[in-house]
């Protein structure tokens, strides 16, 4: 006899694949409508054009053939957009005002931006939907702040130290005062702390997000992340060999046609700016395909596991491409580099799936969850594009 109590067979494993079908010609339309509305209004216009350009990308997103959705109220960002420009031109204003005042209005903005960059991802993640779903981020407070600290201390060492830097005591010093070297301390600190801040910025937001009873859990080590940054500044040794030579070749050039020192100069300038423009188109789309690879392969949930395959010799051809039409076009090729550029980092990313979605939708259907933490997002409409 059969045991009719005998459990289902578990849902065999399968791959959830990203797919983008935005075109370049549509959303040019899009964008050329935002910048006039943007020119026309001095700005004022930028959240309604970032909500537009949202629900365009959003819509033309496809998950496993369904189509994520953007539900953020343009009128609400446009009360965020508000509140940090006035939040900035406070800042800016108490510079001019002495620097006593500069610095404790950097201290106000460094206590007040963890708690808006964490409304501003409860905003993103709780406005954004998958076949009816809603996601959420779960990040706490106090994590906002963990994760901000590492860059915090020497950005104060900076903002303190600059108004002491007074030209003539440091002349009279022999170029070193106590405010030199904390200002160079600060800023070398900046520096060597940017893996250490990145990995956690990182590891706040992926461990934030979920959706139905998912709940996002990433593997990053700090170390990785510094192995990483070391392999991008190895890789830009290779672009400064390049620029070094375009300049010597444009100088060897000037000279052998016997040109004026006014063309050496402009062929040496134009063979600076193709290796500046190469040295970017790198050292960009390197350290962006190998940061979206570490982060999303090291990515799960209960059921899902993410992996991403981008590979850095597809995005740089398309960069380099994006680049030099820009350029070309004044600017107007810029709508078509943002969606093919979308298109080749979203495809590149597979999701594993050990459950039915259906089911989600059923659990959800049948619950409610408490929004009390995303009430802040909501209520400033906070998007600062994370």
């Amino acid at each position: 006899m059969n045991d009719l109590s005998a459990a289902p067979a578990p849902v065999p494993p399968r791959t959830l694949d990203i797919r983008f079908t935005g075109s370049g010609s549509e959303y040019f339309r899009i964008w050329a409508v935002n910048l006039l509305l943007i020119l026309c209004t001095l700005g004022l216009y930028l959240p309604f054009a970032k909500a537009r350009r949202l629900r365009y990308f959003y819509a033309n997103t496809l998950v496993d053939g369904q189509a994520l959705g953007f539900h953020g109220n343009p009128r609400k960002m446009f009360r965020g957009f508000l509140l940090l420009i006035a939040l900035m031109g406070a800042y800016s204003a108490a510079g001019q005002f002495s620097p006593t005042a500069a610095f404790v209005a950097f201290l106000i903005l460094c206590a007040v931006w963890p708690a808006l960059w964490r409304a501003s991802l409860q905003f993103r993640l709780g406005n954004t939907s998958w076949r009816g779903l809603r996601l959420r981020f779960r990040g706490s407070l106090a994590g906002a702040y963990r994760a901000c600290a590492p860059s915090y201390l020497p950005a104060l060492a900076l903002v303190g130290s600059a108004p002491l830097l007074d030209p003539q005591a440091v002349r009279a010093a022999g170029g070193f005062t106590p405010a030199v070297a904390l200002y160079a301390a600060g800023a070398l600190c900046l520096v060597l702390f940017a893996p250490w801040s990145l990995a956690l910025f990182k590891r706040y937001q992926h461990n934030g997000y979920g959706i139905a009873g998912q709940h996002g859990r990433v593997k990053l080590s700090v170390a990785e992340v510094y192995l990483l940054a070391l392999k991008v500044v190895g890789m830009s040794l290779l672009p400064l060999v390049l620029l070094g030579l375009i300049m010597a070749a444009s100088a060897q050039a000037a000279r052998a046609v016997g040109s004026s020192r006014e063309m050496a100069v402009v062929l040496v300038g134009a063979g600076a700016a193709l290796g500046y423009l190469v040295y970017f188109a790198v050292l960009m789309p390197y350290g962006a395909a190998r940061l979206q690879n570490l982060v999303w392969n090291g990515t799960r949930s209960e059921a899902l596991a993410f992996r991403s395959r981008l590979k850095f010799r597809s995005l740089f051809a398309l960069t380099l491409k994006n680049w030099l039409l820009t350029l070309l076009t004044l600017g107007l090729y810029r709508p078509f580099a943002a969606v093919a550029t979308a298109r080749l980092r979203l495809e590149a990313v597979g999701i594993d799936c050990a459950d039915d979605p259906l089911d989600w939708v059923a659990a959800a259907g049948a619950g409610h969850e408490d929004a009390t933490g995303d009430a802040a997002g909501d209520f400033f409409g906070i998007d600062m594009g994370l």
